[in-house]
């Protein structure tokens, strides 16, 4: 069998995360037995994704939100706790990715939600993190309606999206950060993109996105960023010869 830290080595390089400053450290959070035949993945490290992780007899969990964030030590809550509790008396490691996974030009969840949208890349950078250009700008083809973006949101993700129409009536130009981006309106405006695709909402975006003259669509913070953890850990199969499968705890936020 693969050793995780070969495995994590692998995912190091692919995703270039030593170059990120991040919320939380990226890689290996909580080291379990050294040997891998089944890796899980998902989009967080709460409980329900942990336990069927473990039920389904993985000993490496990968995750885009990890369980550590920010650099000082606290209390533990009655959530990480059982977490915790559940990773080390399985023996079951956690590693995470988060602004590495998010940026990556191929298989990150931004990357992967333009080509879901049919969208051409833009190589303008976009959507300052920590430091870096985590998202990124989609082009279409030919000018399409609010309408038409919408519907190609709701396809990718499997919902129907939150869509303030403060735009302009024919769309080229889309801004892209999943998750919580809505911070990226402040480069969308002034760029002079014609809307911005991202996860969740904050309260100020819907008079932003007016006085900017934008479109905002939130597809949910959880759908919009499946499809880079999911494909990270595909790679991770067909490289080690091992096994893969991604826990689906959907969340409606």
């Amino acid at each position: 069998m693969p050793d995780r830290d070969e495995i994590l080595g692998y995912c190091d390089d692919l995703l270039d995360s030593g170059a990120f400053e991040d919320y939380g450290p990226n890689g290996l959070q909580v080291p379990g037995r050294a040997e891998v035949s089944r890796v899980a993945t998902g989009v967080s490290a709460n409980l329900e994704t942990l336990e069927r992780a473990i039920e389904a007899g993985a000993e490496l969990v990968i995750t885009h939100h990890g369980l550590l964030w920010g650099d000082e030590l606290s209390p533990l809550s009655v959530p990480m706790a059982a977490r915790l509790r559940a990773l080390l008396c399985s023996d079951v490691s956690l590693a995470a990715y988060h602004l590495p996974l998010d940026a990556h030009p191929e298989i990150g969840n931004n990357a992967l939600l333009r080509d879901a949208l049919g969208l051409e890349a833009d190589d303008r950078p976009f959507g300052q993190a920590k430091g870096s250009a985590v998202g990124l700008i989609g082009r279409a083809a030919e000018p399409i309606e609010i309408g038409e973006l919408r519907r190609r949101l709701s396809e990718a993700v499997g919902q129907e999206p939150l869509v303030f129409d403060a735009g302009p009536d024919r769309i080229s130009t889309v801004g892209i950060v999943t998750g919580s981006g809505g911070f990226a309106l402040h480069e969308a405006g002034p760029l002079g993109l014609d809307a911005l695709v991202t996860g969740e909402p904050s309260e100020p975006v819907m008079g932003e996105a007016r006085e900017y003259g934008v479109h905002f669509l939130a597809g949910g913070h959880y759908a919009t960023e499946t499809l880079g953890i999911r494909r990270l850990g595909e790679l991770i199969a067909e490289r080690f010869s091992i096994k893969h499968q991604f826990i689906d705890v959907p969340n409606p936020i």
